[in-house]
């Protein structure tokens, strides 16, 4: 039986799109209430009637969110843009090597706005 997973992370960070003309929103100093999803999808074990045990997930994720957690995503290492796709991205590529079964990243900055992003 194939199945997928989803865990949810929440951080709070402050970023700009300073490469945005000033006139726009974003190019100020502002922040977020960030919500991520992670999903996992694969075969589900006979023996343990599980696909994972959710803390691996959380054990793969939650150092990485402790980075973002109140802090100013320009000043993250390996975060180009401080955008919901590169953060999206920047998950990705820290947890897909512990978390192979890793299948879609989602990231929601408002309640009305959301990324997902499945690797390239």
């Amino acid at each position: 039986m194939i199945v997928t997973l989803t865990q949810q992370f929440n951080f709070d960070a402050s970023h700009r799109l300073d490469h945005l003309p000033s006139h726009h929103p974003c190019h100020n100093l502002h922040g977020h209430g960030y919500v991520v999803f992670v999903e996992v999808t694969g075969e589900v074990d006979p023996k343990t009637g599980f696909l994972i045990d959710y803390r691996e997930i959380y054990d793969a994720v939650k150092p990485l969110i402790d980075q973002l957690d109140h802090h100013h995503l320009n000043d993250i290492e390996g975060l180009p843009i401080a955008s919901t796709e590169y953060i999206a991205r920047w998950l990705w590529e820290r947890i897909k090597p512990k978390l192979p079964i890793l299948s879609k990243i989602t990231i929601s900055e408002t309640p009305l706005t959301r990324c997902e992003y499945r690797g390239e």
